[in-house]
């Protein structure tokens, strides 16, 4: 007399273990096994609000089971909370000012580039953001569900004379700075010049540049790594699923070249772009523990997609390597895409990020 209904402690047991099961195969399958992709697709902040429910709610499984609830949902709250994207700039000190001559960059997914936007409007938001360095990714059209080659080479460098281009596939990168080289990098190796539009489109997505910016290069990644899904795709159909596959494969061997090119390059590092993966998905993981991290210190969570909100994942990231970012911010795209810009002032010298990516290497 007087306990819980059984229900009741039925249903809170029942939710938090599967929770802090769900969260332990988040852990251990997450960029591991193809399947997980679809789980990985939860918004992050869920790896934080689900337990601090779950704790919430232990008391209703009955004064016997309270305790051992509450000691479940701890121990998901313990693995997932550093998954959740919480960012705790905006209670510290703030970032270092930045130095004089420190470098503009604007890396954004401009969403088909201006197929359903004005292209003054698209082109004004561009140069609004005066950046001396510009990353954009979908530099394409998309018609009936498939890319569409666009040739706004022309109009760039009339919009942005003085700028150095290079254009890859659906990847295009303009720079006030010389460019120096710019290797393939993963699968784009296998293009060799001359290769078709539709051939770039699939195997170039990351595009290299190293920029001389005085008497240091840098090597600027551009980089759109492929989407896991496609939102109007059938999950009850055998199709999905290969699909699905086929893209977690295509998805990692771009990882593999991105990851190849980076542990061999000894200049500084500028990698930046649309990753399609959350900050809570093992695929960027290596990324995190290599190179430095830029977060916008405005924001407890800050998300990129989708811009016209609520943004509840961030897809769109920046590290560094022997460079420091100051003042990272992510920005409203006024309504010209689906995702916010990464905008940032960049400064070349810090050797300390060089040194721990040397000795991980090793």
């Amino acid at each position: 007399m007087g306990g819980a209904p059984r229900w009741r402690v039925r249903l809170v047991i029942g939710v938090t273990v599967a929770w802090l099961l769900f969260v332990v195969l988040h852990r251990v399958l997450s960029g591991r096994f193809w399947l997980w992709l679809l789980p990985d697709l939860v918004p992050p902040l869920v790896y934080l609000a689900g337990p601090l429910l779950l704790l919430a709610a232990a008391p209703l499984a009955g004064r016997s089971r309270r305790w051992w609830c509450s000691a479940l949902a701890a121990a998901s709250l313990a693995l997932g909370a550093g998954q959740s994207g919480l960012h705790l700039g905006p209670l510290g000190p703030g970032a270092p000012a930045a130095p004089a001559g420190a470098v503009r960059v604007m890396s954004w997914n401009t969403e088909y580039w201006d197929q359903d936007d004005d292209p003054e409007r698209f082109y004004g938001f561009l140069k609004a953001q005066r950046a001396d360095v510009y990353l954009l990714q979908e530099y394409l059209h998309w018609t009936d569900g498939t890319p569409r080659q666009v040739d706004d080479l022309a109009r760039l460098r009339r919009e942005f004379p003085g700028y150095h281009i290079a254009a890859e596939g659906e990847l295009v990168t303009l720079s006030r700075f010389p460019v120096a080289a710019s290797p393939p990098v993963g699968p784009a190796v296998a293009l060799g010049p001359g290769a078709a539009w539709n051939s770039a489109f699939l195997l170039a997505k990351t595009l290299r540049t190293d920029l001389r910016i005085g008497t240091s290069i840098i090597s600027v990644y551009n980089v759109h790594i492929p989407t896991q899904y496609m939102l109007d795709e059938n999950p009850l159909t055998s199709k999905f699923y290969s699909e699905l596959h086929g893209r977690d494969a295509a998805r990692k061997a771009q990882f593999r070249g991105l990851a190849a090119d980076v542990e061999a390059n000894r200049n500084a590092i500028l990698v930046s772009g649309d990753f399609n993966t959350t900050g809570a998905m093992g695929d960027i993981q290596w990324l995190s523990d290599r190179l430095s991290r830029a977060d916008d210190d405005r924001r407890l969570y800050p998300a990129s997609w989708p811009a016209a909100g609520p943004a509840l994942w961030r897809l769109d990231w920046t590290f560094t390597s022997s460079a420091r970012i100051h003042g990272y911010r992510l920005l409203d795209p006024q309504g010209l895409s689906d995702h916010r810009a990464q905008a940032m002032l960049l400064s070349v010298g810090d050797d300390s990020d060089r040194k721990n990516r040397m000795a991980s290497s090793n």
